[in-house]
């Protein structure tokens, strides 16, 4: 499979060797480089598409603290057994602005937004086809848009580096952060900005397209509630020419034999010698059976017990959310021995998801890490659809029921729904279910306001209404220098 690879690469300035002044060779000199088409597309490779990979612990997407493992830790979803101060205060809602995990993202990443903002700027004169440079020009708005997105969702809004201010890096200027009218229309510029030069569907897998733009447009809208143009995004989705489908069978989406299947979206690429991921060393039991032995075993992630028991009898996905076994060393694992072993709030279903990497000689698996998929836009576009018209339709039930009749559970019919309230909860049940571990659960329960309410019930007795956010870091407060305000609640 032809897949973009990602690779952080460092573009230097040259140093004379009669010049004796000090010359750095961490920054890009724009004076002669990009000059060229392969100078842009480097730049656009290694500062926009950088940030969005999954490369053991690197990524917003990394399998040990990304976006996606963090927000579902917050939630009844996910537990962490290495019960300690990183993830302790994820399922307390015990966190703060000095805690690692809850700030590592913004503390790695916020500053990509000017990386991107400088690209855009840098490529914007290099002589190259109409076509390619559209391209590159589109994929850097996805960029920022989607990374604006990601830190708004977990932050709210935050500054916004200005074009002016990076080209003046000597001069000190603390931006405050944007206002919420500030923050939501710089995000859905830029994303719809992107649609302008991105193909329909990538035929390099593991680029940028229009199919990722919509998604993550949904995402925002349906985080903005305008489940107007949510639906309208959905539906664009749903067009033959992007050529997305469910996969038969729930387990073959996150396999090596798989990679770019029909329901893939968007999934960090995975090679050997690249980039590797390491869900399976984050998730498995240190005596799950593989059969390949040499794969790491950590026994970190679970999904909570409580959760699990809400799986329907005879529920597919739970050939890949594994309740019992025996291991290795003949012990039987399940709820009981679990909790003996690990206790009520950290033990659980083990989620072992994506299939085994055959090549693997320790740490690392070469299976694309999976985003966003298909099943992810039906269930949004159902919801969408019901909030809209404040109205259960046949087709809002009928988009749900593909992914129930998927996972070879029986689909729900009129007389199953009491209303418009129990026709959401059937979805956020059913998402939760369909997309446990891939980072829609804690967003899912701000949007349906159940979030905080969900943690108490849990008896995370710390927990604020204002916890809907994660704090910006300390660190960031205090070069604000008072210009830059912490959230509420902290």
């Amino acid at each position: 499979m032809k897949k973009l690879l990602y690779t952080v690469m460092c573009c230097c300035a040259l140093a004379s060797c009669t010049n004796l002044d000090s010359e750095r060779y961490d920054a890009i000199n724009p004076d002669f480089f990009p000059t060229n088409e392969k100078d842009a597309e480097a730049l656009v490779v290694g500062g926009v598409y950088a940030p969005f990979r999954s490369a053991e612990y690197s990524g917003v997407f990394s399998t040990a603290h990304s976006f996606q493992v963090i927000g579902d830790m917050s939630t009844d979803i996910a537990v962490c057994c290495w019960v300690n101060d990183s993830w302790i205060p994820l399922t307390t809602h015990n966190w703060t602005p000095n805690h690692s995990y809850t700030t590592l993202n913004y503390t790695d990443y916020a500053k990509y937004l000017g990386t991107m903002t400088l690209t855009l700027d840098r490529i914007s004169n290099v002589e190259m086809s109409d076509e390619k440079k559209a391209l590159l020009v589109s994929e850097t708005h996805l960029g920022r848009g989607w990374l604006a997105f990601l830190l708004y969702d977990f932050y709210g809004p935050i500054p916004i580096p200005t074009l002016e201010d990076l080209q003046n890096p000597l001069d000190e200027v603390i931006e405050p952060r944007a206002t919420q009218e500030e923050m939501t229309k710089f995000i859905e510029t830029e994303l719809t900005e992107s649609l302008k030069g991105l193909p329909t569907r990538t035929t390099q897998f593991g680029r940028f397209d229009k199919g990722l733009a919509y998604t993550v447009l949904m995402k925002f809208y349906m985080h903005e509630k305008n489940w107007a143009k949510a639906e309208e995004c959905g539906r664009e989705l749903l067009k033959a020419e992007y050529g997305y489908g469910l996969m038969s069978n729930y387990a073959d989406i996150f396999t090596l034999e798989n990679e770019g299947n029909k329901e893939i979206i968007f999934a960090c690429t995975e090679e050997r010698g690249t980039n590797l991921q390491l869900w399976h060393d984050h998730a498995l039991p240190g005596n799950y059976p593989t059969q390949n032995t040499a794969i790491q075993k950590w026994d970190g992630y679970k999904v909570p017990w409580p959760f699990y028991r809400t799986f329907e009898k005879g529920d597919d996905r739970l050939t890949v959310l594994v309740g019992e076994y025996v291991g290795t060393d003949g012990v039987l694992f399940n709820e009981e021995s679990d909790i003996q072993k690990h206790g009520n709030l950290y033990s659980g279903a083990v989620p072992v998801k994506y299939g085994e990497d055959p090549e693997s000689t320790g740490d690392g698996s070469q299976i694309d890490l999976v985003v966003y998929r298909y099943a992810d836009v039906l269930t949004l576009l159902s919801e969408a659809i019901v909030r809209k018209g404040n109205a259960v339709t046949s087709e809002a039930l009928d988009l749900l029921n593909q992914v129930r009749v998927r996972a070879k559970l029986n689909p729900y019919v009129m007389g199953d729904v009491k209303g418009v309230d129990d026709f959401l909860q059937k979805v956020l049940d059913e998402r939760g279910h369909e997309l446990w571990f891939e980072g829609v659960r804690r967003s899912d329960l701000i949007r349906h306001g159940q979030f905080i309410q969900n943690a108490r019930d849990r008896g995370c007795t710390t927990t604020k209404d204002e916890f809907v956010l994660f704090p910006l870091p300390q660190a960031v407060i205090n070069e604000g220098k008072g210009k830059i305000i912490q959230n509420p609640g902290y």
